[in-house]
């Protein structure tokens, strides 16, 4: 149980102790700070632990903010400050610094206020959330307890927490027609003792069986599938607001919350596949095309994002596109519907839902494809345009991040090796080039031969070549964020390409299977990196290939196999790669939700 060390005389007409009990605190008093530093020493290892005033007067929202955040090692509001079991070393420095000043004196106040600064002036790094307009202080005297008092009592507490549970920055539909009722699902479900995990765990079951309902091909099965996505949605919400309004984050629930919003958009995809085929329509191509493009959509985020994070310099761009963005974002209007074209999770189900019950698979797919390429084309072109006007390189995490992002196999490896040499000047300098040189003459290949000619495996060779050149260097440049999001598009659309020209039933369902298994690999990576895990281990990336290694592989299989064997390998090859990453990725993040990994909170990526 996590202890509580109240310091200093007891206040009558306080609350503090039964509110440090509500949270779950063990409460001890201490007589002086070195009676304060033998309480925190028998403190249980392992268990959190908080010095807190005794004359504290605040929300107790404002205490749970402050002393049971999960994600913070140390934190501290005025009145009270915690550590973790990570930071209870330095906790416990600060403390004896105290304990020496005050040389075993009677604590007069403030030593929770006071451990605080020698943490901040010691270079120690302490969360102070924002608390707004909830109230925590420690009053000097009986008139400012009054007034303490009186500030508490003005403000709705309960009104404030749920308002916290709400994401700061997410999409119209979901700001305005999900939230503003999702947050009192979530207080019920906080009530009632459930947990985030166990509300996406249930926004997944729901997701399965609306992908069910629309595998049955019928008109009722359509339009209950339509409306159990909807529903699948509102859980998504709530387990975030949960998450929020209770403080219940941890690093097992974040991925499973981003894994499994992209297991149930992509179910749902095949769900509407095996519904179109039921009445004689094969969509397989419009679905496996849907999710390339969204997962292609994904990774452009993600190394955008991961390109440029950490690195001052890297996200200090100025450009005009920088400008104009800024100048548009002081307008009201323009924000909402700049964050309702990039067609966010919350648009674009609320699309393939209606979509769903109204018309059929086809026109969903259509619809979806079409608003899912204008919103990559907006996003990317901004980026790009970002880009070409940063005049520094790009500097260590953010090219780590690159080059695990690459997924680069023992093919590129080798060969790499061998490349470094290439100058580092443009156009060989340039890796995105160097990464479209391979990928547009193979998927050209790929689309415009027939099924089994060796053009596409030639080709396939080659984009092995100018895979292992484009990471042959560092991806310090500009523009070599594309690179991983050129890889993925090349890998996933040979994948499709060559299961349409097989022209045999059950190719791309097989393909579908292995791009899906393909793409949580990429997407655990992604996952990975962000919360400070770093990549997957080199024998997982080796073990199923590097991205060049499956490619050349498919390649190969469609030129020498026939139709139907080539859609038995795709399915071996689906199995194998989904089997060898589940088992590596649930084995890694169940070990570190058991090791006490920090926890964290994902916002998540609007798309």
């Amino acid at each position: 149980m996590p202890t509580a060390i109240l310091t200093g005389p007891p206040v009558p007409g306080s609350s503090i102790e039964g509110d440090l009990r509500s949270l779950g605190f063990d409460v001890v008093p201490a007589a002086d700070a070195a009676d304060a530093r033998t309480l925190l020493a028998a403190a249980p290892e392992g268990e959190r632990v908080a010095v807190v005033d005794a004359r504290f007067v605040g929300h107790l929202h404002a205490l749970r903010l402050g002393l049971t955040d999960p994600r913070f090692p140390l934190a501290a509001v005025p009145g009270a400050v915690t550590a973790q079991p990570a930071g209870r070393q330095a906790l416990a420095r600060a403390l004896a610094g105290e304990s020496t000043t005050a040389g075993g004196t009677t604590l007069l106040g403030g030593l929770a206020d006071r451990i605080a600064a020698a943490l901040d002036a010691d270079g120690t790094e302490v969360h102070r959330p924002e608390l707004g307009s909830l109230a925590a202080a420690v009053p000097a005297d009986p008139q400012a307890r009054n007034e303490a008092r009186q500030a508490v009592a003005t403000v709705d507490e309960e009104a404030v927490r749920l308002q916290s549970a709400v994401k700061s920055r997410d999409g119209f539909f979901t700001t305005f027609c999900i939230s503003p009722y999702s947050r009192y699902l979530a207080r019920w479900c906080a009530r009632r003792g459930l947990t985030p995990n166990q509300v996406t765990t249930a926004s997944l079951v729901t997701a399965l069986i609306a992908a069910g309902c629309a595998a049955t091909g019928t008109r009722g099965g359509f339009v209950a599938a339509g409306l159990l996505l909807i529903l699948s949605f509102v859980l998504d919400c709530t387990d975030g607001q949960l998450a929020r309004y209770s403080l219940q984050y941890s690093t097992l629930g974040a991925w499973l919350d981003a894994t499994f919003d992209r297991a149930k958009e992509y179910a749902y995809y095949a769900g509407l596949a095996l519904g179109a085929a039921r009445g004689g329509d094969d969509v397989w191509a419009l679905a496996l095309g849907a999710m390339i493009l969204q997962t292609c959509r994904h990774v452009v985020d993600f190394s955008f994002n991961e390109a440029n994070s950490g690195d001052t310099d890297a996200t200090g761009i100025t450009s005009p596109a920088a400008a104009l963005s800024d100048r548009l974002d002081s307008v009201g209007w323009t924000v909402w519907l700049r964050r309702m074209i990039i067609l966010p999770i919350g648009e674009r189900w609320a699309m393939i839902a209606v979509l769903t019950a109204l018309t059929t698979p086809r026109i969903t797919f259509y619809a979806l494809l079409i608003g899912c390429a204008f919103a990559a084309a907006y996003t990317t072109a901004g980026r790009v345009l970002r880009s070409v006007h940063r005049t520094v390189r790009r500097t260590g995490r953010g090219a780590q991040a690159l080059a695990d992002l690459a997924d680069s196999g023992p093919l590129a490896e080798a060969l790499a090796g061998r490349l470094r040499r290439l100058t580092a000047r443009p156009p060989l300098g340039s890796r995105a080039a160097l990464a479209l040189t391979g990928a547009v003459p193979l998927l050209a290949a790929a689309g415009v031969t027939s099924y089994g000619s060796a053009l596409p495996a030639a080709m396939a060779a080659l984009y092995v070549l100018t895979s292992a050149a484009a990471v042959a260097q560092p991806l310090t440049g500009a523009l070599d964020w594309l690179v991983p999001p050129l890889f993925r598009a090349a890998e996933y659309g040979t994948v499709l390409l060559l299961a349409a020209k097989a022209e045999v039933n059950g190719a791309l369902p097989a393909a579908f299977g292995l791009v899906a298994a393909v793409a949580y690999h990429h997407y655990d990576t992604v996952y990975r990196i962000r919360g400070n895990a770093g990549a997957p281990p080199h024998r997982l990336v080796r073990a199923t290939g590097g991205h060049e290694g499956r490619t050349l592989l498919v390649a190969v299989l469609a030129t020498l196999l026939t139709g139907a064997q080539f859609t038995l390998a795709l399915t071996a090859l689906a199995v194998a790669v989904a089997l060898v990453v589940l088992a590596e990725s649930i084995r890694f993040w169940v070990a570190a939700h058991k090791g006490g990994a920090p926890a964290v909170h994902d916002e998540g990526e609007p798309a």
